[in-house]
């Protein structure tokens, strides 16, 4: 039988719960005048180029309905994308195309999408089905990343993507999202990804969670998420606390991918980030993040601050939340 935790019991753990989120660290520290740049993933990414941050590459925007036919016919010429909502969230309307089978579409499961599903799912993604609030929306095509061959064996029919949640500069706390079959290729935990905890400290992982519980293996390519590291650490830990410089937010998530060729690069932000990236590390947030503001207070630089943030969150001087549980019960 699972014992549920007390909300006493969750709070001497430092579990940070969606209310504290809100009130004390998005109410707090992001104006509300940025958001805007976060929640346009098209702002997001201009914003990005200007400062010479690596983005996947921009095919084309769609903006009203009666451009839907003609964009759908300019993809014919390419064999993989990536279309999605420009004011999306949770990863809702992406749809990922990794290859062509005449004049239709491949998804990374094999599902074949026609030229006429297509366009259907470009205007919905233009009338607001996926969009925050509902609202009229627009529909970008991205280039389809080739993501480092050394992720293949963790992510199935997708690509894996990196979230660092990043509070005044200082990266406090990351996952990976690994895509399965029963996510759809997405990365998206709601969906079924695995979302697996890394090390601040060396970029290795901590713990993997698909469906809230805790799993050793990728449930489709049964590679082993203990022997996961990821590469490029450091640039990682540099996208992500540069992004609060560029955004104007106190508290936020940057979500980063690994291209084959290019190395890190930031695919959205996020002024909102989840809470799930507490269970996927085994640890709560409210502790790191109240280092984390004396960290900012005491830094030089942006240098500095991931210094002092990979020394303080290593996972060598971290209890596991079981163990912290366990004493407490």
């Amino acid at each position: 039988m699972i014992k549920l935790i007390s909300p006493r019991t969750l709070r001497k753990l430092g579990i940070l719960g969606m209310n504290r989120r809100n009130v004390g660290y998005i109410g707090r520290y992001n104006p509300r005048k940025n958001f805007r740049l976060v929640d346009n993933k098209l702002f997001t990414k201009t914003a990005a180029l200007d400062l010479g941050i690596p983005t996947p590459e921009l095919y084309g925007v769609i903006d009203h309905q009666f451009q839907v036919k003609r964009m759908v016919a300019e993809l014919l010429d390419r064999e993989s994308f990536v279309m999605k909502p420009v004011q999306g969230s949770g990863g809702k309307g992406i749809l990922v195309i990794v290859g062509r089978q005449g004049n239709d579409f491949l998804k990374p499961s094999g599902a074949v999408v026609g030229i006429d599903g297509l366009q259907r799912h470009a205007s919905n993604i233009l009338a607001g089905l996926h969009s925050l609030g509902g609202r009229n929306d627009q529909a970008m095509i991205e280039a389809l990343l080739d993501f480092d061959p050394m992720m293949a064996q963790y992510s199935h029919e997708g690509v894996p993507d990196i979230r660092v949640i990043v509070f005044r500069g200082v990266p406090v706390m990351a996952m990976i999202r690994c895509a399965t079959h029963a996510s759809d290729g997405k990365a998206n935990l709601h969906q079924g990804a695995v979302g697996v905890g890394i090390d601040i400290g060396s970029g290795a992982s901590v713990a993997a969670v698909q469906n809230g519980k805790l799993v050793t293996r990728h449930p489709d390519t049964g590679a082993s998420f203990e022997k996961l590291k990821l590469p490029h650490w450091q640039k990682i830990l540099e996208l992500a606390s540069g992004c609060a410089d560029m955004c104007g937010l106190g508290y936020l998530g940057a979500d980063i991918v690994l291209d084959r060729q290019h190395g890190p690069m930031l695919l959205e932000l996020n002024a909102r980030p989840g809470l799930s990236i507490q269970v996927a590390n085994q640890e709560g947030l409210i502790k790191r993040l109240q280092i984390a503001n004396e960290i900012a207070d005491q830094a030089a630089d942006a240098a500095e601050r991931i210094s002092m943030a990979r020394h303080e969150f290593n996972v060598a001087n971290m209890v596991p939340l079981a163990e912290q549980a366990a004493a407490l019960s």
